[in-house]
């Protein structure tokens, strides 16, 4: 046996240098220095600022991202078609009972109004009240989705 054969039984046992912490040296884990390195540290997080900035009034609400329907009420249908006829978003846009939002058609909800209606008019792609419903039945017409 020659001396470069020889190897230890125990792998080498580095020194500790001081840093208290159980079995952590250096740094005790806490990483390398600054801020996060110091006793007392306790950043607080970005988002509870922002969470903390919004209003906390009773009642209030987001403002919600789906797009609502424009409410037209059958009165204002009964002067556009007086003598009845096709009823959608784009006619009701050229006829100027609806006005474009960013640019969009947006969708139409039909809505019941106390004036007696009489014309006889075909509703496509639009949303339509019971009450509505009913009446545009009556006069002969008809409601498609």
């Amino acid at each position: 046996m020659q001396i470069h054969n020889l190897k230890r039984i125990h792998k080498n046992k580095k020194d500790r240098i001081v840093g208290r912490g159980g079995k952590h040296a250096k740094t005790s884990g806490r990483g390398g220095k600054g801020q996060t390195a110091r006793a007392g540290n306790k950043r607080r997080p970005e988002l509870r600022d922002i969470i903390k900035k919004l209003p906390k009034n009773r009642g209030y609400q987001f403002k919600s991202f789906s797009i609502k329907p424009v409410g037209v009420s059958l009165e204002k249908i009964a002067k556009a078609f007086p003598k009845g006829g096709a009823v959608n978003p784009t006619n009701l846009f050229e006829l100027k009972v609806i006005k474009k939002r960013k640019g969009w058609l947006p969708k139409v909800k039909i809505l019941n109004s106390e004036a007696v209606f009489t014309q006889k008019i075909q509703v496509s792609k639009c949303m339509v009240s019971d009450s509505v419903k009913e009446k545009i039945e009556k006069t002969g017409g008809e409601v498609t989705l």
